[in-house]
C-alpha cells in the first residue's frame, strides 16, 4: 500500500510550511456606516483544497498526534500555558483550526521551508510556529523535539494533504496588505471601535474569550513584534475578514478602506506587551514603511 503524502511530511521530519501572525475578529451591535463597498478592490480568492474531517483521522499514533495537534491550535492559551504568554489560541486568528477563510493554514506545509525577510533567513514550520508562539502569544518558543511541535506540525500536515508539496503560493490564502493606505484617524477608529468591536473584543480590548473575542490590547494581547501590529495588515484583515458574517447591519467585508485604517490606528495606538528581540528584524534593511519600531539594520542605514 503507498503511504499518503502526509504521513511521509509528518513522520519523517520534513518541514515545509508556516503559520502566518495573528489577528482579530470585530462585530456591531447596530449600523455604525453605510455599507459602502470598499476602495480597495478584493482579490478574487480562489477555491481552497477539501479539508478533511478530524473524524478521519487514522488509528494509532499518528491520529493520536493529529488530534493533539488540533487541540492544541483551539486551547493553546490552556493546554500550553507555560509557553504562551497571553489568553489567545492559534484559532484566534487561524480561526476552526485554520481552515476557514480569515486566515487560512490549509496547504501550509507545502510552501516551506521559506525564505521570510523578517527573519533575514529560510524559515521551517517549527520555526514558523515558534515566532507565533513568541510575537501573537507573547510568549516562548516550544522545543522542537517535543511532543507538542511533533503534534501541531502533524495537524498542519493532515489539513493540507491535499496540496502538493512543493508549491509557491497557496491562491486561497494570500498575502493580506493594504496597497493603498489613506491617512488615519484614530478618533474616528475609537467610536467605530466602540459601536460595532467592543462587543466581542471589550470596551477595553480585554476579549471575551480566545475563540469568541480575542484581546487586541493590553496584558492578554499580542505584542508590539507580532504581523498584526503593522498599520496596514491590521487595516486590511479587518477590511477583509470583519465581522465574521453580518452583524448589526454590517455585512463582512463592507468596510472602506478609510473606516478599516481608523480602526487599524486606534487598536494599535493602545498599549500592548513589548517584544526584546523586535531590533533584529528586517535585518537586511528592507522593513515595511508600517513596522511601528526602529530595527538595528534599519538604524545603520540611516547612520551612513
Amino acid at each position: 500500500m503507498k503511504t499518503p503524502k502526509w504521513k511521509k511530511r509528518v513522520w519523517t521530519g520534513i518541514v515545509l510550511a508556516g503559520v502566518v501572525i495573528v489577528a482579530a475578529a470585530c462585530s456591531a451591535d447596530k449600523p455604525v456606516a453605510s455599507n459602502t463597498p470598499a476602495e480597495t478592490p478584493k482579490e478574487t480568492k480562489a477555491t481552497q483544497p477539501k479539508v478533511p474531517s478530524m473524524n478521519d483521522v487514522p488509528q494509532g499514533p499518528e491520529g493520536e498526534a493529529i488530534k493533539l495537534g488540533y487541540k492544541l491550535m483551539n486551547e493553546t492559551n490552556t493546554a500550553l500555558k507555560e509557553y504562551v504568554g497571553n489568553q489567545m489560541a492559534c484559532s484566534s486568528c487561524h480561526g476552526t483550526g485554520g481552515t476557514d477563510s480569515t486566515a487560512s493554514l490549509v496547504g501550509v506545509t507545502a510552501v516551506y521551508p521559506k525564505y521570510i525577510s523578517r527573519a533575514g533567513k529560510v524559515l521551517t514550520i517549527e520555526d514558523r510556529i515558534n515566532g507565533c508562539f513568541q510575537r501573537s502569544m507573547n510568549g516562548k518558543p516550544l522545543p522542537y523535539d517535543s511532543d507538542q511541535m511533533r503534534a501541531m506540525v502533524a495537524y498542519l500536515s493532515y489539513i493540507s494533504q491535499g496540496v502538493p508539496t512543493g508549491v509557491k503560493e497557496r491562491p486561497w490564502a494570500p498575502e493580506i496588505n493594504m496597497k493603498n493606505p489613506p491617512k488615519a484617524n484614530a478618533a474616528d477608529g475609537e467610536k467605530l471601535y466602540k459601536q460595532a468591536c467592543a462587543a466581542c473584543h471589550g470596551a477595553n480590548g480585554e476579549g471575551t474569550g480566545p475563540l469568541s473575542g480575542p484581546p487586541l490590547w493590553g496584558k492578554d494581547s499580542f505584542n508590539i513584534g507580532a504581523g498584526m501590529g503593522r498599520q496596514w495588515k491590521a487595516a486590511a484583515f479587518i477590511q477583509r475578514n470583519m465581522p465574521l458574517g453580518e452583524m448589526g447591519g454590517i455585512k463582512q467585508g463592507t468596510l472602506t478602506d478609510q473606516q478599516a485604517a481608523d480602526l487599524a490606528a486606534y487598536i494599535l495606538s493602545q498599549e500592548r506587551p513589548d517584544f526584546s528581540l523586535k531590533a533584529n528584524d528586517w535585518p537586511n534593511g528592507d522593513a515595511p514603511a508600517d513596522v511601528p519600531y526602529e530595527t538595528k539594520a534599519k538604524q545603520a542605514k540611516a547612520g551612513q
